[in-house]
């Protein structure tokens, strides 16, 4: 959906869209599984997929601690790690996002909270919103037992409320290595606020974080 250039199309299916896109911004507990806030300044990663990485990306480049925000792919080989050969949904990568962040500032379980409730939807399996195919799939890639621990608590603890109407469908799985997208797909959302895909997909989680999470918002 996202390669077509059809503005017309598009705009016709903005109503629907924006509603998919308000639908997706949920208020969530705290996880009861977490870090503690480390005493002092440092760096961490988490790495992440829900969807479209331009999306994704400018949620997290508004998170209070976050440093960076880079968009790429993670769960599939280098050789196969190009936009073109990814988007065919054979080579086993998910669009994903790449966050440093200050442990100091906020803690994992914090960064899951806003994947959860206003990045993505969690509940749709290999898709999200107009996106179709593996590729677009919802998963945690988790650096070391302690990121598995919390991520996996944390799904728990939502099915076990039962937040969503449905079941998350998150992967959580072993970070193996991450390839940064091609340098046109950095910041996109920030470069093309315009563009009806941006204007009704991903500009609106933004502002979701800023109305749902505002304690963890930052304007920049």
């Amino acid at each position: 959906m996202r390669h077509i250039t059809n503005v017309v199309l598009l705009l016709t299916l903005a109503s629907t869209l924006a509603c998919r896109a308000s639908s997706a911004a949920v208020k969530l507990p705290n996880p009861a599984t977490d870090d503690s806030l480390s005493k002092t300044h440092g760096s961490q990663t988490v790495v992440l997929a829900g969807g479209c990485f331009w999306g994704i990306q400018a949620v997290f480049e508004h998170v209070k601690g976050v440093s960076s925000v880079t968009a790429g792919y993670s769960g599939g080989s280098a050789q196969t790690a190009q936009y073109e050969t990814v988007s065919t949904g054979m080579t086993g990568h998910a669009e994903s996002v790449r966050i440093v962040y200050d442990p100091s500032q906020i803690s994992y379980g914090q960064l899951l909270k806003v994947f959860f409730s206003v990045a993505h939807d969690p509940t749709e399996l290999n898709r999200q919103g107009p996106d179709d195919g593996t590729q677009y799939r919802s998963a945690i890639f988790y650096a070391n037992d302690d990121q598995r621990r919390i991520a996996q608590a944390y799904i728990d603890q939502l099915n076990g409320a039962k937040v969503f109407a449905q079941s998350i469908v998150t992967q959580v799985v072993a970070f193996k290595a991450f390839y940064p997208a091609e340098s046109y797909h950095q910041d996109y959302a920030v470069h093309h606020p315009d563009e009806p895909y941006i204007a009704i997909n991903d500009l609106p989680k933004v502002e979701h974080l800023k109305q749902v999470l505002p304690e963890l918002y930052v304007n920049k």
